[in-house]
């Protein structure tokens, strides 16, 4: 993601962009392609029934959610790959994750339904987004709470599912975090849709006073 940050050699009001290179062997992306990486982890275990471990691999993949994108905003490491490569890591995730814990009976597939009716809402912008050449979103604090919220609910949730002293209070936590998420995840759709319809107006507005 392009990064904005206050310049402390200026005003207040001024503002420095992070500059985006291209390098691809940076520390955030190999964190992302771990998190791909784990994917068919996951969901080998939990055709195993290994719900433990499952929980385990989705604890990794939010940690490493949260570190890549600190990382890259500590160090300057923000990449043209990175762009791309993370929000692929976070939807596959939630997918296999959504998928998985549905077919377990861990959650219910009407809150499988509600998240991927998000994602469709995206893809039916695409036409609008290709026609005018609209570019793509950066990655907002909103969208990485929502995904940071989902990618630590889940296993919670799927950890309250086994046996011992932690089992309500995992389930009644996870819970918490994974409506939280619902919610940020629709409002970064919701948001995404209004800059889509305010840009295709403005491309309008250029074609016509051309």
């Amino acid at each position: 993601m392009t990064d904005v940050q206050g310049d402390s050699s200026g005003g207040a009001g001024r503002q420095r962009v992070l500059p985006v290179t291209d390098r691809l062997w940076t520390v955030p992306n190999l964190l992302s392609m771990v998190r791909l990486a784990l994917v068919p982890v996951f969901v080998w275990a939990l055709a195993e029934r290994e719900l433990g471990w499952a929980a385990l691999v989705l604890v990794v993949a939010g940690a490493s959610d949260f570190a890549d994108g600190k990382i890259a905003r500590r160090y300057g490491l923000t990449s043209r790959l990175g762009q791309v490569l993370d929000p692929i890591a976070d939807r596959l995730y939630i997918a296999a994750t959504l998928l998985g814990l549905a077919a377990v009976g861990v959650i219910p597939w009407w809150l499988v339904a509600v998240l991927f009716a998000r994602e469709l809402f995206i893809v039916l912008m695409y036409p609008v987004v290709r026609r005018y050449h609209l570019p793509i979103p950066e990655v907002t604090f909103i969208g990485k709470a929502a995904t940071f919220n989902l990618l630590g609910g889940f296993p919670l949730v799927l950890l309250g599912h086994v046996p011992g002293w932690w089992s309500v209070l995992s389930l009644a936590s996870g819970w918490a975090l994974v409506w939280w998420g619902t919610v940020l995840y629709w409002v970064t759709g919701l948001v995404y849709g209004w800059q889509v319809a305010g840009m295709a107006r403005e491309r309008r507005r250029a074609g016509v006073a051309g």
